[in-house]
Parts: structure tokens; C-alpha cells; sequence
């Protein structure tokens, strides 16, 4: 049986990408219903604020460490 991530695990920034590859794809799917679809849809766009959210979190720290390396 395959466990689902809990939010103590943290996932990887290509995992969490994985993830919202899949998420993109069920509305090409077969499985796509008018029902599903905006909750899916803001699944997605969590999905997607999160990754955002750590793409900009590993920007600042390479800014800061460019910094570093240039005051020597």
C-alpha cells in the first residue's frame, strides 16, 4: 500500500513539481469532470504558490551567498 507524504514530511521541490504535473494532467484525463474541476483547480494552484514559494526561498539564499562571496 503506498502512504501519501504527511505535511511533517517535507517533500522536494521536484517531487512537489511531480506532483503538479500530475495534478495538470487529470484535466486532459479521461477521469476530468466539470464537478471536480475547481477543486482540483485550486489544488493546483496551491501546488503552485508552494513551489513558487521555495523557488524564491533558494533565490534569496544564492543572492546572499553571491553577496558573501563578493566582499572578498
Amino acid at each position: 500500500m503506498k502512504k501519501d507524504k504527511t505535511s511533517t514530511e517535507k517533500l522536494t521541490i521536484n517531487q512537489k513539481l511531480e506532483q503538479l504535473d500530475q495534478q495538470i494532467e487529470w484535466f486532459y484525463g479521461e477521469d476530468f469532470s466539470l464537478e471536480l474541476a475547481a477543486e482540483k483547480y485550486q489544488a493546483a494552484a496551491t501546488a503552485a504558490k508552494e513551489i513558487e514559494s521555495d523557488l524564491n526561498e533558494i533565490k534569496n539564499q544564492i543572492e546572499i551567498i553571491d553577496r558573501d562571496f563578493s566582499k572578498e
